[in-house]
């Protein structure tokens, strides 16, 4: 029963990550395009979570909590270039 709800955790965090990229491309403004790539970064996270699941290893983890660091520095960065036009004042 778990390999089937993680195999169906697997398809449907695909399917979110086909559509977060297709907001990436087609979004009307740029505000939407780093929501959806910050979204993309949230749901990468979560496959590689599933993934560390599946082989039974805590290093999914670990890579797991350094992409989300890396993911929110590079959100605010982009919101604060977004809002001032420079990143570091």
């Amino acid at each position: 029963m778990l390999n089937f709800a993680i195999e169906t955790g697997f398809i449907l965090i695909g399917l979110a990550m086909l559509l977060n990229l297709w907001r990436l491309f087609k979004g009307p403004d740029v505000t939407d395009r780093i929501l959806a790539l910050d979204t993309l970064n949230i749901n990468a996270i979560a496959l590689l979570v599933l993934y560390g699941i599946r082989e039974d290893s805590s290093a999914y983890f670990e890579a797991a909590l350094l992409i989300a660091a890396m993911g929110f520095v590079a959100t605010v960065a982009l919101c604060k270039y977004l809002l001032r036009g420079d990143i570091i004042e």
